[in-house]
């Protein structure tokens, strides 16, 4: 099937890619609960990415695997994939000669990078176990607790960082005293550390390919640890067949991505999901190549992602909807970036949270400004739990927030928590057996059936026709209720907070827990607050949120949203745009950009105070609502 415009004059055609199936059973139940599977069945696939590898080195020896920015002079360097099977065979000889397995994991340390990827390849190829873990535990944190709860469930055998002597504090006060440590760069100072050279000079031996011949699909693979923005972070189990099978469940979704040559520009962290598995794990199935993005989507980190831009063309581009806003001035302003980012996209993706449909149409804008069409803007649904992909929106629409439909071998089954919205549970092959270490949080995760408890919201976006697919609700543990008693659903009011502002605003935190009302802290674009102001983007950021016209436009957008609430828990009854954004050292940003809720909350509480205080504080905008 391939993509075809909507029937609109006003709109250029989309750009022509293959599309994935969307065709599902649904099986409505006795109890209210919904099963929903994919008619296409799951396609044949790998049984460990490691296999890829190895034949992608025989047909694709000279093709780029990876590359990664040399810090010090700015080069790419590259990792074929011939280079990168022959290293692999001889980290994994120097892994099964120290013993560790199971019992004694390797813990990574580091950002991505070619010797991460190395490692981690090495380590999935004779089943040991390994985990990325991120570096705030070890770089940001004044006591190291999560990182001392990380390594004490872990018991790593082997700590692989790049720098070694950057994590050296964190490495004595958190890492077994045992585990030996490997360095890159610069060697511990107060601790025995061994170079990175000395893994890669292990000739592989019979012993080496007895352990690989041992390996099977329910091996583990890797843990991945969830973000503890609820408390200690849990380990996801992820096994052999969940990271094989994932990526041709994408592929099957998505088989744009599969058209060869695959060239991804990615920031994504490898200590998340969406990074570590997806975009690593597409890469090798799919022979492609994976340019690693030293920025991110934070002001002064996203100017190295437009230097990266301006060399590397991708075929596909993963984001979240920040890391598309923190593009687009860029894009508006340079004319060859624009037409070098678009000139070979197939598609767009981005996950973890609801695209402002404003955002939709100026990406779309711009890419028919570069090529003549629009480049077509997918989104899923998945978790740390799914490897992640589980849900696909994967047709052409304008609408945002979709978390689609369960990809081929993926089953969802949709529990009633409220009139129209579901607790999102799933099963099948990418699907955890479990965390690591913490059997307690076993029992809570699965259901009598076998489904994995996610606590995501979803909703139908038309109940009498499944093929629309669902919209994503948010997460069930962010909701709250108001004094009067009712709920609050968070992920669904924010979004239409978002598209209210017409993409003035980034990002917002709802607030009213126990409160007559709900409140916002909304996080302004500030390049759309100038625009609007008819102000000079260089103009400071307090001059711009008291300016009268951008005060107007976000009572507009507030006003709005009201005038469509059919009750107090569907408007914003009060706003307040932040002068300091959300903050990634206060733990109140996550590495993938998105804000923590629960504690931004937890370390503004003057802040909640002075929103909801009678009469309104400075810079307080309440709704008017017409009676």
């Amino acid at each position: 099937m391939t993509s075809r415009a909507p029937a609109s004059a006003s709109h250029a055609p989309y750009r022509d890619i293959p599309l994935g199936s969307r065709c599902v059973e649904v099986d409505r139940r006795g109890d209210g609960s919904i099963l929903v599977r994919a008619t296409e069945a799951l396609g044949p696939h790998a049984g460990r990415l490691t296999d890829v590898l190895e034949a992608h080195a025989r047909t694709h020896p000279e093709r780029v695997f990876v590359a990664s920015r040399d810090p010090a002079t700015g080069v790419w360097l590259t990792l074929r994939y011939a280079e990168a099977w022959h290293d692999v065979q001889r980290i994994a000889q120097a892994l099964v000669e120290r013993g560790l397995g199971p019992e004694r994991p390797v813990a990574i340390l580091s950002e991505s990078g070619i010797e991460h990827a190395l490692l981690a390849l090495a380590a999935l190829h004779v089943g040991i176990p390994y985990c990325a873990i991120t570096p705030a535990y070890s770089l940001l944190s004044a006591d190291h607790a999560k990182l001392g709860h990380v390594l004490g469930l872990l018991q790593p055998g082997l700590v692989f960082a790049d720098d070694a002597a950057a994590f050296e504090t964190a490495i004595e006060r958190a890492a077994p005293p045992q585990a030996e440590v490997v360095h890159v760069q610069r060697a511990c100072a107060r601790r025995s550390s061994t170079p990175w050279s000395a893994l890669l000079e292990r000739e592989p031996t019979d012993a080496m390919v007895r352990a690989a011949a041992q390996v099977t699909p329910d091996s583990v693979a890797k843990v991945l640890f969830t973000s503890g923005s609820t408390g200690m972070p849990k380990g996801v189990i992820n096994t052999q067949r969940m990271l094989a099978c994932n990526q041709q469940m994408m592929v099957q979704a998505f088989p744009a991505i599969g058209v060869e040559p695959l060239v991804i520009l990615s920031w994504l962290p490898w200590h998340h999901t969406s990074g570590g598995n997806q975009m690593l794990g597409l890469t090798l199935h799919c022979a492609g190549t994976l340019y690693l993005d030293d920025g991110k989507p934070v002001p002064g980190d996203v100017e190295r992602t437009v230097r990266n831009l301006r060399e590397v063309a991708p075929t596909v581009y993963f984001s979240v909807p920040r890391g598309f806003a923190m593009l687009l001035p860029f894009l508006r302003a340079d004319d060859a970036l624009r037409d070098r980012f678009f000139s070979r996209l197939r598609m767009l993706y981005y996950s973890g949270a609801a695209l402002n449909p404003s955002l939709a149409r100026e990406l779309a804008e711009l890419s028919v400004a570069a090529c003549g069409v629009r480049t077509p803007m997918m989104s899923g649904y998945g978790a740390t739990e799914t490897a992640p992909a589980a849900l696909a929106a994967n047709w052409l629409t304008e609408r945002s927030g979709l978390a689609g439909l369960p990809i081929p071998g993926c089953e969802l089954k949709l529990v009633p928590v409220a009139p129209g919205r579901f607790e999102a549970r799933l099963r099948g092959p990418n699907v955890t057996p479990g965390y690591w270490g913490q059997p307690e949080a076993d029992a809570r995760l699965f259901d009598d059936e076998g489904f994995a408890r996610l606590g995501d919201a979803l909703s139908w976006v038309a109940p009498d026709d499944p093929q629309q697919g669902l919209a994503f609700e948010g997460r069930i543990a962010e909701d709250f209720k108001l004094s009067t008693g009712t709920w609050v659903s968070v992920g669904g009011l924010r979004a239409a907070l978002l598209q209210a502002g017409d993409g003035l605003f980034l990002d917002a935190v709802m607030a009213g827990e126990g409160q007559d009302e709900v409140g916002a802290f909304i996080v302004a674009d500030r390049a759309a607050a100038a625009a609007c102001c008819e102000a000079d983007p260089e103009l400071s950021w307090p001059a711009l949120l008291s300016h009268p016209a951008f005060k107007q436009r976000v009572q507009a957008a507030v006003d709005a949203l009201a005038a469509r609430g059919t009750g107090s828990s569907t408007f914003v009854g009060r706003a307040l745009v932040l002068e300091e954004p959300p903050s990634a050292a206060a733990g109140e940003l996550t590495d993938k950009g998105s804000v923590n809720q629960r504690a931004f909350l937890a370390n503004r509480a003057p802040l909640v105070s002075a929103l909801f205080a009678m009469p309104p504080g400075p810079g307080v905008l309440v709704a008017r609502r017409a009676i």
